[in-house]
């Protein structure tokens, strides 16, 4: 959930990595001399999918070149973009009038975009893998802040899961369809939720005193779970803002093991929707350094 303008970061460098769970080794692929956030790894694994300047590309894994998608009219695309479970499509979240976000599906090679979400703001993370229904982030007049969505693809009526104060983010749905995973603030700080995909039974998972933990990402496998995390202090537990010290830490699906993975000079951008690689050995991100201005 992007509530900056893309010019504010423009001049940020940005390392697109790849991380390796069996070697946990971390692989740069490409450096930017601009702003890029949110990889999404294509399912035939060819390839990762990223928005930089409102747009959507492609990074080509093999040859290593970048190339635009053709999102039509949706030319201010933030960091919320989620592909389809087939892989033929991808979904994202375009700002349009005041930067209020709605979701849209198109093509995944380009094409004129669908509304989904008649109401705004809403900003997409998940897409359950019957391809039937996604799952949001929005704040609606009857919410105390933000609360977690669905709704079926085709648009229509969306249903609300959560009601909790505060900011309830980054709906990701388990390989199985069986349950979302989310981060709240209800507890305090913010961290990581689970929920069954009705809504029903919410789950605390991360019980980090010293840390803010944002946005799971499940393995295709549905064994593990990568997220991110920002010091207590250096920020508010509802925010999730660029050029922060943070860390990418992995647990196990059911909450054991945790691990920190990786450290790093990102924050928001960094790993806001799933990158697992298809064989849920690797997953993307995106690190940053800031340009020298002198």
């Amino acid at each position: 959930m992007a509530v900056y303008t893309p010019d504010e970061r423009d001049s940020d460098i940005s390392l697109l990595e790849v991380y390796d769970t069996h070697t946990g080794e971390r692989r740069i692929l490409r450096q930017y001399d601009h702003l890029i956030e949110a990889p999404n790894w294509s399912k035939d694994g060819r390839s990762l999918y990223y928005n930089s300047r409102g747009k959507i590309w492609r990074y080509d894994l093999s040859g290593g070149y970048d190339e635009e998608i053709d999102t039509g009219f949706a030319a201010n695309c933030n960091n919320d973009h989620v592909l389809s479970p087939d892989g033929k499509e991808i979904a994202v979240s375009h700002s349009e009038e005041s930067w209020i976000s709605k979701v849209y599906i198109l093509p995944i090679k380009g094409g004129t975009p669908r509304l989904v979400t008649e109401k705004g703001p809403s900003y997409l993370h998940g897409w359950s893998p019957d391809g039937s229904q996604l799952a949001y982030c929005a704040f609606r007049p009857e919410g105390d802040g933000a609360d977690i969505y669905t709704i079926s693809t085709d648009g229509g009526e969306e249903t609300r899961l959560t009601d909790a104060p505060g900011l309830n983010d980054g709906p990701e749905y388990s390989p199985d369809g069986k349950y979302i995973w989310f981060n709240s603030v209800r507890s305090g700080l913010m961290q990581i939720w689970r929920m069954k995909a009705d809504g029903s039974e919410q789950t605390q998972m991360t019980f980090d005193e010293g840390w803010n933990s944002w946005f799971a990402h499940i393995s295709p496998d549905g064994k593990r779970v990568v997220y991110i995390c920002y010091k207590k202090g250096d920020l508010e537990p509802g925010e999730h803002l660029p050029h922060k010290n943070v860390e990418l830490r992995m647990m196990n699906a059911d909450g054991t093991n945790v691990q920190t993975i990786a450290r790093l000079f990102g924050g928001q951008g960094t790993i806001n929707v799933n990158s697992w690689s298809p064989d849920s050995r690797e997953f993307a991100f995106v690190s940053y350094r800031l340009a020298d201005k002198r």
